[in-house]
């Protein structure tokens, strides 16, 4: 059986609270840090590929901050 892969370029804030197991209020303070959300009307979208590139920075920032 093959794992179902994450293709999606845009996500809605359930989802993207769901796949990065986390609070839908964290994944929405962040996706809107990271300058990824997109509003089109009344639905609201986190493009992942810009979310995902600000969660690797952000996580880098935080470990190089420990080795000082």
């Amino acid at each position: 059986m093959q794992a179902k892969v994450n293709t999606k370029n845009f996500i809605r804030y359930d989802e993207g609270a769901e796949r990065y197991s986390m609070s839908k209020h964290s994944f929405m303070k962040l996706a809107q840090d990271a300058r990824a959300v997109y509003k089109i009307n009344r639905i609201t979208l986190v493009n992942v590929k810009i979310f995902e590139e600000y969660l690797e920075s952000v996580s880098y920032t935080h470990l190089r901050a420990h080795e000082t």
